[in-house]
């Protein structure tokens, strides 16, 4: 693929960055064609990203539709047909301002203000549009094959909520037709995982204006919930957790000797009560942090693993908000471990070990990603490379690999993150491991060594789901709605072919309540075929049991296995028995 940059220099892609090239060229392509439509537009930011490009556009008063989008479409075929060569140029610093404010950009003079002042500024031209953009791009936009605008959103100017709102229009591109129709059925089926639209058909949850970004858990998706919280209980008292609870606001003295006051109050609610000011807690860890400094510490109590399902606030910007994925109360399933600098890399490893057994049960194979110090930390250079090396010698030690992501630690220390890939190749960010240095120093913790001296002891925050809602999102779009049965909110559902069978119905339906297992009973005056649909699209039910005559004279059930479409005739007691196992093996 050739490719030209800034400087005029015509070269050949690398295989890793022509999706990139491709993109950004195509943002370019995209800008062109909205002038053409919108003169009036004013271009902020057109990146090339991961999943395609956008560019973030001023269209004043004026809200496209679906159709506006297809225009645009259209409109860019148009300039990859007529093609354009593209040519760079470069301009100092004060003639790039004059000629982006001559043209009326005035987002481009904006950036170009934020720009060293010393820079030369590079723009690269197509026909009639000029666009200011590092390079480097497609020779000709005909080198554009297989494109595709997808949606439209809301963005701040800058991401700050406190200046305008801006038109982010998306898109994709890929090397060709093939690869683009690829991704696009990927996208429709992703679309029919969607987890919030599964999450109403399935009432589990539901999202509503009186508390924005803060989940109405429904009694079948708290069945899911509680579930799944019964098993993080299991896997945590096995792997020797000690659960504990704390408030949910505490003083703003707290926060402030955490250091959250200083790095997160904009994230945080915050209250006055008696005169004082209080936060609602976004993190759950200084509260372990009193909860390790009521009593003097041993070593001989380390590490000391505190694990917490605890609900947590933090104040998203209402576009961000998504489902499930990006809310403002969640409950965050952490853990705290308190320990000696000498234990962290055994401790890291024995959490990997319980993160491979937690995601091994949902088939979530994961990569991982150490984040170093950032610009804005607590602590030494010298403490953080201690931190950072631990992290490593540990998953390394395990026969692991980890990509490195520099600069983008927490505050008070280093972190591993794991990504897991669901059924559709996406990933998502859950697992977390982060050690701290800073935090039991701040607030003075101790224990005595085998030596009798005192020291401080480190802290090594960790969550495997993240958030229990995300992971419950994440979850539902993973299995689309058909959960195994051990998780699912209804394990089996009996369905009657006609009153005739209906005491017979019944009596199956009562023992399957008696034996445990989550059921309904469906004797409505339906049609069978209807019925069985709505228990396999709607409910997404493992197991529906057909009665009719035949099954209530013999003493049978026709079970429908929901994943195979397959229907088999057993006795009762040995349909009963086989979703026991089922769910007690968690298969």
């Amino acid at each position: 693929m050739k490719i030209i940059y800034s400087n005029g220099n015509v070269g050949e892609a690398l295989p890793e960055e022509e999706l990139h090239i491709l993109r950004h060229t195509a943002a370019h392509i995209m800008a062109q064609a909205i002038r053409r439509l919108y003169p009036e537009a004013k271009f902020a930011y057109g990146p090339a990203n991961e999943k395609g490009f956008y560019y973030d556009v001023d269209l004043g008063d004026r809200k496209l539709s679906d159709e506006d989008l297809a225009a645009i479409e259209a409109e860019m075929k148009k300039i990859v047909k007529e093609n354009l060569p593209i040519r760079p140029s470069i301009l100092p610093r004060e003639e790039a301002i004059a000629f982006m404010k001559e043209r009326g950009e005035i987002y481009k003079v904006e950036h170009i203000a934020d720009l060293p002042e010393d820079a030369e500024i590079s723009f690269f031209t197509q026909g009639d549009y000029v666009d200011m953009c590092t390079g480097p791009h497609l020779c000709y936009t005909k080198a554009l094959k297989a494109f595709k605008i997808l949606d439209q959103s809301g963005a701040y100017w800058k991401n700050d909520k406190n200046n305008k709102m801006l038109t982010r229009i998306k898109g994709t591109a890929f090397r060709t037709q093939e690869e683009l129709d690829e991704y696009l059925k990927q996208l429709e089926e992703a679309e029919k995982r969607d987890h919030r639209r599964i999450g109403r058909e399935m009432d589990l949850f539901a999202l509503m204006d009186e508390a924005p970004g803060m989940p109405f858990f429904l009694p079948k998706g708290m069945i899911l919930r509680n579930a799944l919280l019964d098993y993080w209980h299991e896997i945590h008292a096995k792997w020797g957790y000690d659960e504990v609870l704390t408030p949910q606001i505490m003083r703003r003295t707290l926060w402030e000797t955490s250091g959250h006051w200083d790095h997160y109050k904009e994230n945080m609610y915050t209250t006055v009560i008696d005169g004082e000011d209080f936060a609602i807690k976004p993190m759950n860890c200084p509260g372990t942090v009193l909860v390790y400094g009521i009593k003097p510490r041993s070593y001989k109590e380390l590490p000391m693993r505190c694990a917490e399902l605890g609900k947590v606030h933090r104040h998203e910007l209402s576009g961000a908000l998504h489902g499930l994925f990006r809310v403002r109360a969640f409950t965050q399933d952490d853990a705290h471990i308190l320990l000696a600098k000498e234990q962290i890399k055994d401790e890291v490893m024995r959490i990997v070990q319980l993160f491979d057994e937690v995601y091994n049960l949902f088939k979530l194979p994961y990569t991982i990603e150490l984040s170093t110090m950032p610009d804005d930390h607590l602590g030494s250079r010298e403490d953080w490379e201690i931190a950072e090396n631990a992290l490593a010698d540990a998953i390394t030690s395990l026969g692991k690999t980890y990509k490195l992501n520099p600069g983008d630690g927490a505050f008070y220390g280093p972190k591993l993150d794991f990504h897991l890939t669901d059924s559709l190749g996406r990933e998502w960010q859950c697992g977390t491991i982060q050690l701290d240095y800073q935090l039991p120093g701040r607030f003075n913790l101790e224990y005595t060594a085998s030596d009798g001296q005192k020291y401080t002891p480190v802290m090594i925050h960790r969550v495997v789901f993240g958030s229990v809602e995300r992971f419950i999102g994440v979850l539902t779009e993973h299995y689309a709605g058909k959960f195994p049965t051990w998780l699912a909110p209804l394990q089996a559902k009996v369905l009657l072919v006609s009153e005739k069978c209906a005491d017979y119905g019944k009596k199956i339906y009562e023992d399957l309540k008696a034996a445990g297992i989550r059921t309904e009973l469906d004797d409505r005056n339906e049609k069978i075929g209807y019925m069985i649909r709505e228990a396999q699209v709607v409910d997404r039910v493992p197991y529906m049991l057909i009665i009719g005559q035949k099954e209530a004279e013999e003493g049978t059930v026709s079970v429908r296995f929901r994943d195979s479409g397959k229907t088999e005739t057993m006795s009762e007691a040995d349909f009963i028995a086989m979703i026991q196992k089922e769910i007690k093996d968690r298969a």
